[in-house]
């Protein structure tokens, strides 16, 4: 059986007769280009409409903070009062570190007995007055806490972090969580998460594992008891270093009043024999001043 030949000039013919035929393909050719244009205006529109809402690349602080329940600094605000209650006067140096830092700073300076600092983690050219004040006055700074803060060990009683950790990476975090016990002498508090947030069940934790700053807290709590045990040993050794060093001191005394006891009765003696020695050369001279009177009278006897 033979196939029927097919002409191509027939073929021809009837493609070009029907018009509509040629102008699906050449629509279906287009299209994809159009929903990939239609896709790539979308996203700039959209990219276009966040950074006009975020103020651009600097203003990471105002995208952070105006979230709603996204800022802890109202909570950080809150408990500024348990925190006084709870360190007491050692709360004497306060950093804060996270956005909105002008703020909590500010309410610290208020208080009696207390100084206080902040770090901003973010661009702060959209603060108020108030904030450049205190940024022109040395109270607050903007530094990256991603590498260390220029402080030095123990420098603060109380640092206090909100806003600030949520964002890190975990090779950033590693390093920024021991940099801020390290300016701390008393205590670090870490606000961190969402506020308003129910906490989720155990049952749901345990599917994630448990969370790092949890492991980096839990390990910073085993330092710091550590440091302090070691601090505790040193101060116990220094006080009986001391005793023994009055100790010492004492004996040392008893021993400069013995020997100066020992000379005053040296002395008492040189005295005590001195005088019989004297009292036998008044005499010896008293003789001899009588023996001389008697040879005169004798002398005068005889002229007579």
């Amino acid at each position: 059986m033979s196939r029927r030949a097919v002409n191509p000039n027939r073929r021809l013919v009837d493609s070009g007769s029907n018009p509509l035929v040629g102008s699906l393909h050449q629509k279906s050719r287009s299209s994809p280009l159009l929903s990939v244009g239609l896709v790539l205006l979308g996203a700039f529109l959209l990219i276009g409409y966040s950074y006009h809402g975020s103020g651009g690349f600097g203003g990471g602080r105002e995208a952070i903070s105006k979230v709603e329940g996204a800022s802890c600094t109202s909570e950080v605000i809150r408990a500024i009062p348990f925190l006084q209650k709870a360190y007491g006067d050692t709360m004497q140096k306060v950093l804060h570190v996270g956005p909105n830092a002008c703020s909590v700073v500010s309410m610290l300076l208020k208080e009696d007995n207390t100084e206080a600092w902040g770090v901003e983690p973010y661009d702060s050219e959209d603060a108020d007055s108030s904030c450049k004040s205190l940024v022109r006055k040395g109270f607050v700074r903007v530094a990256d806490i991603k590498f260390p803060l220029p402080y030095r060990p123990r420098s603060f009683n109380l640092v206090i972090v909100s806003d600030a950790l949520d964002y890190l990476s975990p090779k950033y975090l590693n390093k920024t969580l021991p940099d801020l016990a390290r300016i701390s002498a008393d205590g670090l508090v870490i606000f961190a998460g969402f506020p308003g947030q129910q906490r989720a069940k155990v049952s749901e934790l345990s599917k994630f594992g448990r969370p790092r700053i949890g492991n980096l807290l839990a390990e910073l709590e085993v330092e710091r008891r550590t440091r302090r045990s070691a601090e505790d040993a040193r101060a116990d050794s220094e006080s009986r270093l001391l005793r023994l060093k009055a100790f010492a001191q004492d004996v040392i005394k008893k021993h400069d009043d013995a020997l100066y006891s020992a000379d005053n009765a040296a002395k008492k003696l040189d005295d005590a024999t001195a005088k019989p020695a004297e009292a036998s050369s008044r005499s010896d001279a008293l003789e001899s001043k009588i023996s001389t009177a008697s040879q005169m009278i004798d002398m005068i006897i005889c002229l007579i």
